[in-house]
């Protein structure tokens, strides 16, 4: 069976990545330790599995307190990370997808709807991965072509028409660079698609869920607040691609990582995102009803500042968000 080059599976059904393999040996011999006891229960091996149990946990924890940016990259593109439908599924109740950009197609790599979060109606729009090969192809690996985003207008128009708050969930290497959606127009339906952002009267909340790669994601995420989970990732070019444009050589994608600042605490020490969502230790995919908890409280916190302003008001702090970034007094 083929691997990424950078995971490991040993006996534990969990994925790990290729750093984390002192935590995958410790947390198999746990496992392996389990099944003996359930075969014989005449001899008791609870307290080396508890010993086990406590060096595993703080391997786990010594490890991704030192995270470099490509580790932190490998982490916001584990398989078994939540995305976008996982997230709609467990904090937006009767959500009604919505598809089509009623000019070309349904693109399965943006998917939308309606419905209630905790209470408000509210917009929803993300980039769904998929979780198992056939997903992932029917969705394009969450890469949106032109008809995607134009289904993004369409919808945010719809959300602003209406008076609903939008929450986008951002999770993309990029949009689709291929010749059909180049030849379609997909540098004007990402710019389309960021001036709707920018011009509307309601509250838009962006959560960086994964990845947050390049144009095809900022055309999702110019929102009055960005809000972006501790090990995910947000720049302009995929660290493998810039390496390749600058060093001609993708083999030099730890360096391009750590001087592209695309990891989240870089990102607010710029002043562009503005919260940081705690993960569990060891990534969202080991707890994720936890940190699609963590997710939506953030979203309430995000959402009650812009209560009661004006749309006028709203479409200011979102143009003095974006055109503070960079100035220096």
């Amino acid at each position: 069976m083929f691997e990424r080059p950078d995971t490991v599976t040993l006996q534990s059904p969990r994925t790990y990545l290729d750093f984390e393999k002192p935590v995958a040996e410790l947390e198999s011999k746990v496992a392996e330790l389990r099944a003996l006891e359930g075969e014989d229960s005449a001899v008791s091996i609870s307290d080396e599995i508890k010993k086990l149990e406590q060096k595993a946990e703080q391997a786990l924890i010594e490890t991704y307190s030192k995270l470099s940016p490509w580790q932190k990259t490998l982490v916001a593109r584990h398989t078994d990370r939540p995305h976008a439908l996982d997230y709609i599924g467990a904090l937006i109740e009767d959500f009604t997808p919505l598809a089509g950009d009623r000019y070309f197609a349904e693109d399965e790599a943006i998917v939308g709807g309606m419905g209630r979060f905790r209470g408000r109606s509210v917009m929803v729009i993300g980039n769904e991965k998929g979780s198992d090969t056939e997903s992932r192809i029917k969705h394009n690996f969450g890469m949106a072509m032109p008809e995607g985003y134009r289904k993004a207008v369409r919808l945010m128009e719809l959300a602003d028409k209406f008076g609903l708050p939008v929450i986008t969930l951002v999770d993309t290497a990029g949009a689709y660079p291929g010749i059909g959606a180049e030849e379609r127009g997909q540098a004007e339906a990402i710019a389309r698609s960021t001036a709707c952002c920018l011009r509307l009267g309601v509250p838009m909340i962006a959560v960086i869920i994964g990845e947050g790669g390049s144009g095809g994601a900022v055309a999702i995420a110019s929102a009055n607040r960005i809000l972006m989970l501790e090990h995910a990732i947000y720049s302009v070019i995929s660290p493998e691609g810039a390496a390749s444009i600058i060093w001609r050589d993708s083999a030099k994608k730890e360096e391009a990582a750590t001087a592209m600042k695309i990891t989240a605490q870089d990102l607010a020490g710029l002043g562009i995102i503005d919260t940081i969502i705690t993960e569990p230790t060891g990534g969202a995919h080991r707890d994720r009803n936890r940190v699609m908890k963590a997710a939506g409280d953030a979203i309430t916190k995000a959402l009650v500042e812009f209560d009661g302003k004006s749309p006028d008001d709203i479409r200011k702090q979102r143009h003095d968000r974006f055109l503070k970034i960079g100035r220096s007094l």
